[in-house]
């Protein structure tokens, strides 16, 4: 077998573009392996440039096009296949919603070896462009730079973007974004500007070095726009001087807040942040619930999605009022206080101290009085003695991260028995395992995915386990 560096700048002529594969990519067969080439989509006939061959598969890129497939399309971004972001825009939505599926269906069903009773189409997301309320950018004295401007004596390499695929020191600097309502990039653009107008330092990944770091842009529904600013050290002069100049020029921004991160990472909810200007948060309803979301809060960045998404946890959930819920990995509990005005009592459980703390103001602000809240690891908190004194759930709504959940925590559940489990994921492939391991004691019912991010390959998925 040929090495990869043998196999680098080999092109294979022609090659006919056949299926969709995990993580966005597409897939051709050549020689007998599989050959997978983002930015394509199933009918293209290509050139296609190998990069590295492996015994049974080879990874390559779209040289020449000589005929699209059906489902392509023009993308709208001109970024695209640049930034890394929205992988998907060179296809129709329909076609996209038709893959989600397929990866949702393929993990559960073939991977996870789970028989399922019901499954329902794909939700689409509301809107396919503009859907989030929250971007962050990284400021970069290292920016990816065009071929036109590697031949320009003295370019700018600072730049604010997003940070290029695989690169943790490199930005691609963003002209126009269509991930959030188009004023972000008037702020951004200013944010940039005015910068550079000032000469202020960019951040150096390598040597952890210079002023300005992030940039985090929210908006609520209701049209309040909070810009965050963090900033590598406390230079309160030329915080002020930043600030300042940029409120004079964005007027319609109303919450103005910086961060000192003089940390090597950029975890933020370590920090302070501290208001520069305006209120520190801005409230957003869903149905009979306000949710107070400041700088740091986690908060959905698809709302209409989410909101649609936690309809049909409360609709699986079909409570009477008799029942007591256990919301794991509750976040801030958006999920628990959805439903507890249908329950009896409900108990949220999460593992980070701010979004515990958040979930209890978050109650208390909506005058619920049936939920409680608790910090701690899962699979430890959530056992006989906590279910002695807390109440046995009846209902198990999970929500875990990317990485799913920890096999004690299934373990535990499994020692739990409720009547129900309703496992929100958003990551099919962890969510196939982790029911996997249930499915002596649960059957599928049913499972619902949802578009929550259109035009990447992300999807969300809610299946509905019900004990045997």
């Amino acid at each position: 077998m040929a090495s990869s560096s043998k196999v680098y700048g080999t092109v294979i002529e022609n090659l006919e573009i056949t299926d969709t594969a995990s993580e966005g990519v597409c897939i051709g067969y050549h020689d007998g392996k599989v050959v997978f080439v983002p930015f394509t989509v199933p009918g293209d006939i290509a050139d296609v440039m190998l990069v590295r061959s492996k015994k049974k598969y080879s990874d390559g890129f779209l040289r020449t096009l000589h005929k699209s497939g059906e489902s392509r399309v023009e993308p709208k971004c001109s970024h695209f296949t640049l930034c890394g972001g929205c992988r998907w825009q060179h296809m129709k939505y329909d076609a996209q919603l038709t893959m989600k599926q397929k990866q949702v269906t393929d993990n559960l069903q073939r991977l996870g070896g789970l028989d399922i009773e019901k499954v329902f189409p794909i939700s689409p997301s509301p809107e396919q462009f503009h859907y989030r309320n929250k971007l962050e950018f990284t400021y970069s004295d290292n920016r990816w730079l065009t071929d036109e401007e590697r031949h320009t004596e003295n370019a700018e390499p600072r730049g604010l973007g997003f940070h290029l695929p695989g690169r943790f020191d490199k930005i691609f600097k963003v002209d126009r974004c269509y991930l959030q309502n188009d004023y972000m990039n008037t702020i951004r653009n200013t944010a940039q500007d005015v910068a550079l107008q000032q000469n202020l330092t960019f951040c150096n990944r390598k040597e952890h070095s210079g002023f300005l770091r992030n940039l985090m842009i929210r908006n609520s529904s209701a049209g309040h726009w909070m810009v965050t600013v963090i900033v590598g050290f406390d230079d309160q002069e030329m915080i002020t001087n930043y600030l300042n100049a940029l409120k004079s020029k964005l007027p319609e921004v109303q919450s103005w807040i910086y961060i000192v991160n003089t940390k090597a990472n950029d975890s933020l909810n370590d920090l302070d942040f501290h208001v520069f200007s305006g209120s520190a948060a801005f409230t957003e309803t869903m149905e009979h619930l306000h949710f107070s979301v400041g700088p740091l809060s986690f908060y959905q960045v698809n709302v209409p999605q989410a909101l649609a998404m936690y309809r049909m946890v409360r609709q699986l959930a079909d409570l009477k009022g008799t029942e007591t819920v256990y919301d794991l990995y509750t976040g801030t509990g958006t999920i628990a206080l959805f439903v507890a005005p249908h329950a009896a009592k409900v108990v949220g459980i999460e593992y980070v101290p701010t979004a515990i703390e958040d979930a209890k103001k978050n109650a208390v602000d909506n005058q619920i009085t049936n939920a409680e809240f608790f910090c701690g690891d899962i699979a430890k908190t959530l056992n006989a003695s906590f279910m002695a004194e807390h109440g046995h759930p009846d209902v198990i709504i999970t929500d875990p991260p990317r990485s799913g959940m920890h096999p004690d925590v299934v373990a535990q559940i499994l020692n739990t028995a409720p009547e129900k489990v309703i496992y929100v994921s958003c990551n099919p492939a962890t969510q196939a395992r982790d029911i996997a391991l249930m499915k002596e004691q649960y059957r599928v019912a049913e499972i619902h995915p949802f578009d929550m991010f259109p035009h990447t390959h992300h999807v969300e998925n809610i299946a509905l386990l019900i004990r045997k």
